[in-house]
């Protein structure tokens, strides 16, 4: 059995060696009464590390802390006077020392003893306070770094705005140049051919003229339909109706060497999606995927039905749910890597100079982002391309697709009158002298009061054609409602050189009235009119 000496150096070894701060008080009478100070009697080394006071055995607390004196002595009187232990945290504002502190009784309280036990904690503090400051001006720095990641964002869009304007114009000019050039210089060759009475050429130069000015058409609406301002007409539709005729447009197209084959699958939902468009977008990727081809190959035109789940919509900007899948793919080439996040860039191309406009992909892009869809590319080096558009699910009856009608514009009419607003002398005076020579008698004016004021004085009027962009305050939707107020069911054509979507009240126009986008065919707008003409009116 160890000896009392030993058993108390043992003891003393633990007491010098703790980590932890500990002393024994004892309360002594003082300038505030009995009890009102304490004396330190016992301390272990760890004391001064923890609370930052040195040599304190033999030390009043008055004299170590001076004024905070007063706090020490009621917390630990308190310990003295009911027996109770406590734990706390306090600063010693002497030293600067946040301790967490054990207090308890030394034997029955005749003593007048009180042992502590503590520990520095002051890193701890610290880090709480740093975490609290955090915590305070989150809201602030979340609000500061949004705005500068705002700020930054915009500064990127405006970049990448200015090199697609710069692009754009780029590529407008260059092939608007070309195509001008082409219409001019028939007319010029026209009239000198005329002065010198050689008539036999005019008809050769007309012809490359009026090629010209199709070209021109057709990188009109690809540009618009890129913009997505084109004016769409969607109809409910079962799209594998389309895929016969389109088939057999197609490989008119492509030619012999690339063979066509369609997949069409059982059950296809409808869509609402403008078909004429849609052939168009589907006809442009059929002829890049020809021209991946140069040694022949396959194209291959499949439907689906498809489920787009939240995460993939999220990514895609598309809301879940049923869509109708469109895919085109192609044997062909293939599309590098760096080159696939470019393709729907507007006048990007990887054909040689002269061989394509680069507007192709961006219209079908344009086209189904109007459309509420969305389009994806695939491509392996080698392995061929597939694009598919996505279209939203339709839920409704589908209409039946009617065979396009490609005939004469119409016999020559009597007895019908016509009112043609437009701004633009030139136009209107095309536009008059067509219908003219079908017969139709036509007053016309520049802008919306005057046409207004024509429906007012002349008794029949049994079509309107206006221009969408009006001067004089009323646009060509104001016209026309105030010319359906002035009567009711007549029969109105729009014509526009860009499709108001705003104007048109997004592509939803009334029953008995039509969208005609300039530029156009004469006898186009024969058709147009004879259509509306066989309808029902006032």
């Amino acid at each position: 059995m160890p000896s009392l000496s030993g058993s108390a150096e043992h003891y003393r070894t633990l007491f010098e060696s703790m980590d932890e701060g500990f002393c024994i008080i004892e309360f002594v009478d003082g300038p505030h009464g009995p009890l009102s100070d304490y004396v330190h009697v016992e301390a272990n080394a760890a004391y001064e590390r923890n609370a930052g006071l040195m040599n304190v055995i033999g030390m009043r607390v008055r004299d170590l802390v001076g004024d905070e004196a007063d706090g020490w002595v009621d917390t630990y009187g308190t310990v003295l006077k009911t027996g109770q232990p406590i734990r706390f945290q306090r600063e010693i504002m002497e030293t600067g020392h946040h301790i967490e502190v054990s207090a308890y009784r030394v034997g029955t309280g005749a003593e007048n003893q009180v042992a502590v036990l503590f520990k520095d904690v002051s890193a701890r503090v610290e880090a709480e306070r740093v975490a609290r400051e955090l915590n305070e001006t989150l809201e602030a720095r979340i609000a500061q770094a949004l705005a500068e990641r705002e700020e930054a964002e915009a500064a990127l869009r405006q970049a990448q705005k200015m090199e697609a304007v710069g692009q754009l114009t780029g590529g407008l000019a260059h092939d608007f140049n070309n195509l001008l050039a082409g219409i001019s210089g028939a007319f010029e060759m026209i009239g000198t051919r005329l002065a010198q009475g050689r008539t036999s050429d005019v008809e050769r130069y007309l012809s490359a003229g009026q090629g010209a000015a199709r070209r021109a058409t057709a990188l009109t609406h690809r540009l618009l339909a890129f913009s997505r301002r084109q004016n769409l007409s969607p109809k409910p539709l079962v799209v594998n109706a389309l895929l016969q005729d389109l088939a057999e447009l197609v490989r008119r197209t492509v030619g012999p060497a690339i063979h066509v084959e369609t997949i069409a699958a059982s059950g296809l939902w409808a869509t609402l999606v403008d078909d004429n468009q849609l052939e168009n977008a589907l006809l442009n990727l059929c002829i890049n995927a020809r021209d991946a081809m140069p040694d022949g190959g396959t194209i291959t035109i499949e439907t689906a039905n498809r489920w787009i789940d939240a995460r993939t919509a999220a990514e895609h900007r598309l809301e879940p749910g049923q869509y109708v899948t469109i895919c085109t793919s192609d044997t062909g080439t293939g599309i590098e890597k760096e080159n696939i996040e470019r393709v729907f860039d507007p006048f990007f191309t990887t054909k040689p100079i002269g061989q394509g406009t680069g507007l192709g992909l961006s219209m079908v892009y344009g086209f189904a982002r109007q459309s509420h869809g969305h389009v994806r590319i695939y491509s392996e080096i080698g392995q061929g391309t597939m694009v598919c558009i996505y279209l939203p699910r339709h839920d409704g009856p589908a209409d039946e697709v009617q065979p396009a009608d490609k005939g004469t514009a119409s016999a020559p009419r009597t007895g019908e009158t016509v009112i043609v607003i437009d701004d633009e002398p030139m136009v209107r005076m095309l536009m008059v002298d067509a219908l003219e020579d079908l017969g139709y008698a036509c007053l016309e004016a520049s802008d919306g009061p005057s046409g207004l004021k024509l429906l007012e004085i002349t008794p029949e009027i049994d079509l309107l054609v206006t221009d969408v962009g009006l001067p004089g305050g009323l646009n060509g939707r104001q016209v026309a409602e105030a010319a359906r107020m002035l009567r009711p069911g007549l029969r109105i054509l729009f014509v526009t050189g860009y499709a108001e979507n705003a104007v048109l009240n997004h592509g939803h126009i009334e029953r008995g009235m039509e969208v005609l986008t300039k530029p156009f065919a004469v006898e186009e707008l024969g058709r147009r009119v004879t259509a509306l003409m066989q309808q029902p009116g006032d």
